[in-house]
């Protein structure tokens, strides 16, 4: 059965995109998803909540914006069943998950992504 309603967590991080990101902090009834990027004061960042699971065509879009450096974009989402942030990062024109210490992605038909990013560090990690 799936969850209808879904927590999910983005904060992008772009530096001097400003002006890129400012239609995402307005409504827009022609995106995937209603909710609004509020700006982070003082910092080139952006942070959203979903609460409904409507937020699946946000990483494509994402990717389509003309970003004045790309290679400064940086996306944190934490899905609600997620233990953490998961990072992506823009390479060759897409956002690609960034692998992170101590995790691992699991299959979860139910989670937007199709896994959940699991700590596996809980009964202690080694550093790289």
């Amino acid at each position: 059965m799936a969850r209808m309603s879904r927590d999910c967590e983005v904060i992008v991080i772009a530096l001097g995109a400003q002006e890129v990101m400012e239609p995402l902090t307005r409504p827009d009834a022609h995106r995937e998803w209603h909710q609004c990027f509020e700006p982070i004061p003082g910092m080139d960042a952006w942070a959203i909540d979903f609460w409904r699971r409507n937020w699946t065509g946000l990483l494509p879009h994402l990717e389509q914006m003309p970003w004045p450096f790309p290679q400064s974009v940086q996306v944190l989402l934490r899905d609600q069943d997620d233990d953490c942030f998961g990072l992506w990062m823009l390479h060759e024109g897409r956002l690609k998950e960034v692998p992170l210490p101590c995790t691992v992605r699991e299959a979860d038909d139910l989670a937007p992504l199709g896994s959940v990013l699991t700590r596996t560090d809980r009964g202690g990690c080694s550093a790289v």
